[in-house]
């Protein structure tokens, strides 16, 4: 094939529109995720640290102070399950708490670890479990299979884009 500028440049400008995507993928897939319902998000976090949790795991509580969770977490954990489900529902929705200002101080990884040991904590019966036969809604779905299509870097920067974004942070304007 012979290479003119104008070949040279449609390469150059596919290979744009290809990495300009590629890179659109992550926002796109964390509005996606701001749309969904606040149980909804509740759910995406569980099967998110369920279904990918093998590869979460090192890259959450290796990375955070969960030190720093550990006395929300004990807090959460001593709660009925109707009352652990509120307070999880209270820190998507921003809901200005005394466990979502607390949590709101925690950094990105630290969150991303809390909600981690979370999914274990639920896993285990500790905290509120997911309702037996629960199947996820369509939107829930797309959203899962939009994280999953991305790379670990990636569903890594998305999920810590969806839970820094939770609670109140009491230090904030």
């Amino acid at each position: 094939m012979t290479y003119t500028t104008e070949s040279a440049s449609i390469f150059s400008s596919n290979r744009f529109d290809s990495s300009t995507q590629f890179a659109d993928a992550v926002p796109a897939t964390i509005a996606l995720f701001k749309r969904l319902s606040v149980d909804d998000q509740l759910a995406l976090l569980w099967y998110a640290y369920t279904e990918m949790g093998r590869s979460i795991t090192p890259a959450a509580p290796g990375a955070a102070r969960l030190q720093l969770a550990e006395g929300l977490l004990s807090q959460i954990k001593a709660m009925s399950h109707t009352e652990q489900l509120q307070v999880m529902r209270d820190l998507a929705a921003n809901r200005n708490t005394a466990i979502s200002r607390a949590y709101g101080v925690l950094s990105t990884n630290t969150k991303l670890a809390f909600w981690y040991e979370l999914s274990v904590l639920m896993d285990r019966g500790i905290v509120v479990p997911m309702p037996p036969g629960y199947q996820p809604s369509p939107a829930v779905t797309e959203v899962l299979e939009a994280i999953k299509s991305l790379d670990f870097g990636q569903q890594i920067t998305v999920l810590r884009s969806t839970v820094v974004d939770m609670g109140v942070d009491p230090l904030a304007d």
